[in-house]
């Protein structure tokens, strides 16, 4: 579903707020954010600026549905299907994103938000970046960018992933265009790591039809509905990016980090700016959730896996559930070992059986108590490349994260009495306490 028509729909059934009164982008639009639990909100005044605001359309696993046309049950496998069979975008001549063109430059324009005290400065977060690598073709992925001049900002690039590889292995200046308002399948399609020579862009087609254009100034395709596009370079230039608030809630430190230049900014009539709250739901729910589907396909080469959750308590990055139909004795091991090939940032992994729902906490730690032992059913795993989010991890400047990983295989053994695992059930009946009990 189309951004616009989304939103519509969701003002149109009560779904999302609708704030009329001017609002400030310094740290007033993050609280109200919050404050309303990230559900999906629109601020059609921001002090500053000529564009509304919007947020919150990725906050639950149902809106995201939602905007893919299907129903959360079948969430995952339908990522896992677009996933497997990327299908390239059609490229148009005159798209929407285009309407506008502006060569004068200058991002305070834009309502750029300073979400809390202490970060280093005004700061993009629903920002999907398409960069070229020479070698393994077109990328989209989430670059966050601090302003620091009327075109220019410092953008966090993680080491060893595909822009920071990309953006080292040229010499000049890298061509980016960033794309602010975007749809729910380009949204969720550029949180997907797929192999390198995978366009996410094709995976967001597969989606749902996601047609694409050629940007002005360089030759990257971006989605044609866009609502924002700036496009311009990465340069060899550093400046300070940072502190800013991350995935785990905690707040990154200050970097030195490549300078992002603008040289021209186009966008839709009536554009509409989308913000993302850093550490909040749906940061966690745009990281994690894509990672389901790759953990599905590694586990599913070993044994019948039935579903996959990245928990919230884990920052929907560091901790998985694993569901399965257990067939052979150790498919929970193997489940296991497979799940960190899935994720690589994966610190702990539970596999259950397939009668556990695993969108319920309390079920899933009465699996851990009544069906896990720990001295036969636990693995672990020592001096493991892990996330650079975990802060309880070793951090080496210039080396790769260590850290040490768990899995604990809480299926039962396939001679279990399984009627000795059931939990009972009391019949419902219907009571008028007054008539029945007086």
């Amino acid at each position: 579903m189309e951004l616009r028509q989304l939103l519509k729909e969701l003002e149109a059934d009560g779904t999302l707020t609708r704030i009329k009164r001017e609002v400030d982008p310094h740290l007033e639009i993050a609280n109200i954010i919050s404050a309303l639990n990230e559900s999906p909100v629109l601020f059609d005044k921001v002090k500053g600026s000529d564009f509304p605001l919007f947020a919150g359309i990725v906050s639950s696993r149902e809106t995201i549905s939602r905007g893919t046309g299907t129903t959360k049950e079948k969430l995952l496998f339908r990522l896992a299907k677009a996933l497997r069979s990327p299908k390239k975008p059609k490229v148009v001549k005159k798209p929407p994103c285009q309407e506008n063109v502006t060569k004068d430059v200058d991002l305070s324009k834009f309502p750029l938000l300073y979400h809390l005290k202490g970060d280093g400065g005004r700061y993009t977060t629903a920002t999907v970046a398409i960069i070229n690598d020479p070698d393994t073709g077109p990328n989209a992925c989430y670059h966050r960018l601090m302003q620091i001049g009327k075109k220019t900002a410092t953008g966090r690039l993680i080491e060893h992933r595909q822009t920071w590889n990309t953006y080292h292995k040229v010499k000049d200046d890298l061509p980016v265009s960033i794309c602010i308002g975007n749809k729910t399948a380009v949204l969720v399609a550029a949180s997907i790591s797929p192999a390198p020579g995978v366009d996410e862009l094709s995976i967001a087609n597969a989606l749902e039809e996601t047609p694409v254009a050629k940007c002005i100034t360089n030759d990257l395709l971006v989605p044609a509905n866009s609502e924002i596009v700036l496009e311009g370079r990465i340069t060899k230039e550093r400046n300070r990016e940072g502190p800013f608030v991350d995935l785990t809630g905690t707040r990154d430190y200050e970097r030195q980090e490549p300078v992002f230049v603008i040289d021209m900014i186009t966008h839709r009539n009536n554009a509409l700016y989308q913000a993302i709250l850093a550490g909040g739901v749906e940061h966690q729910l745009l990281m994690g959730m894509p990672r389901e589907p790759t953990i599905y396909d590694e586990v599913s080469k070993v044994c019948t896996c039935k579903n996959v959750l990245m928990t919230k308590g884990g920052g929907s990055w560091l901790h998985t559930i694993v569901q399965i139909i257990k067939k052979k004795e150790d498919d929970g091991k193997k489940a296991i070992e497979k799940a960190f090939v899935g994720h690589k940032s994966l610190k702990n992994v539970l596999v259950v059986d397939d009668d556990i729902d695993i969108y319920d906490m309390d079920a899933v730690e009465k699996a851990i108590a009544t069906r896990f032992q720990p001295d036969k059913d636990v693995v672990i795993l020592s001096n493991q490349t892990g996330s650079s989010l975990d802060p309880s991890a070793k951090h080496e400047k210039g080396k790769k994260t260590i850290t040490s990983k768990m899995g604990l295989d809480a299926t039962l053994p396939l001679n279990a009495d399984r009627s000795k695992y059931e939990v009972v059930k009391y019949g419902k009946v219907k009571l008028d306490i007054e008539e029945d009990y007086r």
